[in-house]
């Protein structure tokens, strides 16, 4: 169900960047942190026999910060995080929080309720509940005897 964006190179690009970060900047007085790094908030996707639930961690995020949209049988989820400025003189000397945009993609089966879908947002938990329709549900067959 879920359609995920494949960057085969990813974990050796972080690699690469915190090799750089240790030889190169981290020894400095100041602590750069690169506002243009794409992120994948973790999903987690459930089914029942009623319905499909997807839960997003968005942890310190505002219902205004992301977005949900169905469109063509696509389930989109995007947003951004916007990365904490230091405050009254305080350098950071580490940041390991991502901050950025990010979008999380899921194909619905063809068996949901689109004008069903809703979504509930709690303690940084984005909950999406996507109703199957009544054919798609599991059903009891009466077996008769002659």
């Amino acid at each position: 169900m879920e359609l995920v964006r494949w960057e085969p190179f990813e974990s050796l690009n972080r690699m690469h960047a915190r090799i750089n970060d240790l030889f190169g900047d981290s020894f400095s007085r100041t602590w750069k942190n690169s506002n243009s790094v794409t992120w994948y908030p973790p999903v987690d996707v459930l089914e029942s026999k009623d319905a499909y639930v997807i839960r997003a961690e968005l942890p310190g995020m505002k219902k205004e910060d992301f977005h949900l949209e169905v469109k063509d049988g696509t389930l989109t989820l995007t947003g951004e995080r916007q990365s904490e400025k230091a405050t009254d003189g305080a350098e950071y000397r580490s940041v390991e929080r991502v901050s950025g945009k990010f979008w999380r993609s899921f194909s619905l089966p063809e068996t949901v309720k689109h004008d069903g879908i809703q979504a509930t947002y709690k303690d940084g938990i984005l909950e999406i509940h996507v109703p199957k329709a009544e054919e798609a549900k599991p059903r009891q067959i009466e077996i008769s005897v002659h």
